[in-house]
């Protein structure tokens, strides 16, 4: 009996190392190991990393990881940083949510774009999980949600100041518009345009749309503006089909001045894109990869050496978000083992009260709507490179 016993326990033994060994040998296929989930804090994004979207998507990961790596370089508090795919679709979005959610997420960076974080944003007030988006503007994104936040400037803030930009500096006296009608960004930023050129005395000789399903082809929307002597153009959409606005104006030899907003930022980074189409293009945007400062020259030099790229805006509110998060993380002493929802609540009491100083603007604050202040900076593309006009 005693030898039976034996033998039970050390093939029971046998069994047990041999098990150990194969779970040290097996590939780690999630986005965390299990020691990582013990002590680093879960931040977690969705973004359109395929599509036509792709490229904002992109850079605000590579942004956001580079600051991670950096604050985790530091010792002391760690973090994990966990994007999943939206391509740019609502409901797509809310999947991915509900998979970081599932991955044990305690904070967000809420979704890239505008319509997705929408939809993202009501889950993240709903579960109480804490949200700043990089560069969602819509204000819909926050509206009636105490802690979903935004890096950049809200939709109506970039299109009173776009118009009132045109106007200081001279750029055009009749405007025409070219804004998707299905779209909360472009239509948030042009509703506020129109109201602030009213206000102005910017005339607008022409207003036209298009949608997800007629972006393609531009000839009416350019064929008006030219007809009525349009000698600048405002976009507030995204860049690809922006890009498609360039060609085609240019096709039929039309050259009014073309302006646009953060969305247009990446389009000279689009696959197959002629750059030279996009040159004297204004837009305007928080980051300017151009500048000086120590900051800005860091990142720039360090996305650059990993990624074969100069960084976009996008890349830069991702880099600054972290870094908002990781100062609010340090004031408030948020440790790995508070849940998602006291995290939340400190967050909140330190992004409405906090000045934040990033590479997307200094002296920046938040107000309890979850926007951001801080200033929108000139931008104009000059030989396939953006330039600082301010």
């Amino acid at each position: 009996m005693k030898m039976k016993k034996t033998l039970a326990c050390t093939l029971a033994a046998t069994l047990a190392f041999a098990l150990a060994a194969c779970s040290e040998d097996a590939p780690t296929t999630t986005a965390s190991s299990t020691s990582a989930a013990a002590t680093a804090i879960k931040i977690g994004a969705t973004g359109p990393l395929t599509g036509g979207a792709a490229i904002y998507g992109q850079a605000a990961r590579n942004g956001a990881q580079i600051a991670v790596d950096e604050i985790n370089a530091l010792g002391g508090i760690q973090l994990e940083l966990n994007y999943q795919d939206d391509e740019h679709d609502a409901e797509k979005a809310v999947n991915a949510y509900n998979t970081l959610k599932d991955w044990g997420m305690q904070i967000s960076l809420g979704s890239v774009t505008s319509t997705p974080a929408i939809a993202t944003g009501a889950e993240n007030f709903t579960d109480r999980i804490f949200a700043l988006t990089p560069s969602a503007s819509s204000v819909d994104v926050t509206a009636g949600k105490d802690n979903v936040f935004q890096m950049c400037f809200a939709d109506p803030n970039q299109g009173s100041a776009s118009a009132q930009y045109i106007v200081d500096q001279k750029l055009g006296t009749k405007v025409a518009v070219i804004y998707k009608n299905d779209d909360a960004y472009s239509t948030g930023i042009f509703n506020t345009f129109k109201t602030t050129a009213e206000t102005l005395g910017l005339e607008i000789v022409s207003t036209s749309t298009f949608t997800e399903d007629s972006q393609q082809d531009f000839s009416v929307q350019l064929g008006d503006a030219k007809s009525k002597g349009a000698d600048i153009i405002f976009l507030p959409i995204y860049y690809t089909p922006a890009s498609l606005i360039l060609q085609q104006a240019a096709s039929i030899d039309y050259t009014p001045k073309f302006f646009g907003v953060d969305g247009m930022d990446g389009i000279l980074t689009l696959e197959g894109f002629n750059t030279a189409l996009a040159e004297g293009v204004i837009l305007l945007t928080p980051f300017n990869a151009d500048s000086t400062d120590a900051k800005t020259e860091a990142f720039v030099a360090t996305y650059q050496s990993k990624f074969g790229e100069v960084p976009n805006q996008f890349a830069a509110d991702g880099y600054d978000c972290i870094y908002a998060i990781y100062q609010a993380i340090q004031a408030g002493n948020i440790t790995v083992d508070l849940s998602a929802e006291a995290i939340n609540d400190i967050l909140i009491a330190q992004f409405t009260t906090m000045t934040f100083n990033g590479i997307t603007g200094t002296d920046v604050t938040w107000g309890t709507n979850g926007q951001v202040s801080k200033a929108p900076k000139g931008m104009i593309i000059k030989n396939g490179a953006y330039a600082g006009l301010d």
